[in-house]
């Protein structure tokens, strides 16, 4: 895959990765024993420059773009699942929503110290019972009160809403006005009452990031922090959503890696009648459709950046490629469990907890149902995926 990339994005990619094993990886044994968030980890990667690198250098970032951030998450993925949920954090749902959407006061008192890692983002819209039209189902309201808005109501599945310092958060400013109705704010939940993040446990899944329950009762919130105007917030939402898939994508190809690596390893040592696991013709055609599917879901990722990066529609391929991503990473995760036997459901090895994190990528990223939906749909002529096209590195006519 490596004919694909630039050579800078190459270089970036091969220093990243000695960079997770020399600085980082060692450390996070001891976060996870401990079930302790890796905050100084965080700013270690942020002060490397790996969360910025789709951001233009005013704001602190590199102005590698798309592709080079979707390297970027695939890699750290590969490294440490856990570690890669804060991607969309601090380097690309929640501060590409206030590039995306905010005001140039707004991307310079934020932005850089989220991509440096000196503060810990947000990115909250979905709500329990909210499912796959999160933005249809939104209940939180906020009420406008002087020079403040008040936010009442309660949000699902928020990762790192227990860390957050600075965050996005959406919520309706007009009951009656449907998707015309959500308003997009800037949220600073240790500056303001109200605020409370509640961790959700998962099976299988590290204690040291986390996903929240958001409940807020007359939580405040400048008026000063929202992001576009009153009602712009389910744009806003989308536009990033968009921009997101890829590191969702992206994500999913690096576990699916790891899962590939181990699993080779795995058949490569373990002694079954005298040779090894590797040798027959069953565990070689099964890491063959791995290798297959992974690699294509890699390149479809990687042209979805691309397109992103040529400032070229790129909705539909970003979809296509979250959801066959996410096939290729539950693969990847099946093939190698059988491979392990009853060990990929021992601590001891490191599948156990790959396989707990394909699944999330599966159904909690986005059911693929839906996703089959959409696709299906556009591919039909029913519904144009790419129809709101906005740019991607320009989104308010920067340049």
């Amino acid at each position: 895959m490596d004919e694909f990339l630039p050579g800078e994005i190459r270089a970036v990619r091969d220093e990243l990765v000695r960079f997770l094993e020399r600085e980082i990886i060692p450390e996070l044994v001891g976060y996870e024993s401990r079930g302790e968030f890796p905050r100084p980890l965080i700013a270690k990667m942020g002060e490397a420059g790996y969360y910025g690198v789709a951001f233009p250098e005013r704001l602190g970032g590199t102005d590698l773009g798309f592709l080079a951030m979707a390297v970027v998450a695939e890699e750290v993925a590969r490294a440490n699942p856990a570690l890669s949920l804060s991607h969309n954090q601090q380097g690309m749902t929640c501060p590409y929503t206030i590039y995306s959407g905010g005001s140039d006061g707004q991307c310079e008192q934020y932005i850089p110290d989220i991509i440096a890692g000196k503060t810990i983002g947000l990115w909250s819209l979905t709500e329990s019972g909210g499912g796959s039209d999160a933005a249809g189902n939104l209940k939180t309201f906020a009420r406008r009160d002087g020079d403040r808005y008040l936010l009442n109501g309660s949000k699902m599945f928020a990762t790192l809403a227990d860390q957050t310092d600075v965050g996005v958060l959406f919520a309706r400013t007009d009951k009656e006005g449907g998707h015309r109705g959500i308003s997009a704010f800037i949220v600073e939940p240790n500056k303001y009452p109200g605020y409370q993040a509640n961790p959700v446990d998962f099976v299988g899944l590290s204690k040291m990031t986390r996903s929240c329950e958001v409940v807020l009762q007359d939580f405040e919130v400048p008026a000063a922090n929202r992001i576009g105007d009153e009602g712009a917030g389910f744009g806003i939402a989308m536009h990033a959503v968009q921009a997101g898939r890829v590191s969702v994508a992206a994500r999913a190809v690096g576990i699916a890696r790891a899962c590939l690596d181990e699993a080779m390893q795995y058949a490569l040592e373990r002694p079954i009648r005298g040779q090894s696991l590797a040798s027959f013709q069953m565990t070689q055609a099964a890491i063959a459709d791995t290798l297959v599917n992974i690699e294509a879901a890699r390149l479809m990722t990687y042209q979805a950046a691309q397109l992103m990066d040529d400032d070229k529609p790129a909705n539909r391929v970003s979809a296509q490629a979250k959801l066959i991503a996410s096939y290729a990473l539950k693969q990847a995760a099946n093939t190698a469990a059988e491979l392990f036997g009853g060990y990929a459901l021992t601590e001891e090895y490191r599948i156990s907890k790959l396989t707990s994190y394909a699944h999330v990528f599966l159904v909690g990223e986005g059911a693929p149902a839906v996703q089959r939906i959409l696709i299906a749909e556009d591919a039909l002529g029913m519904k144009d995926a790419d129809r709101h096209f906005r740019s991607y590195r320009y989104p308010r006519g920067k340049a």
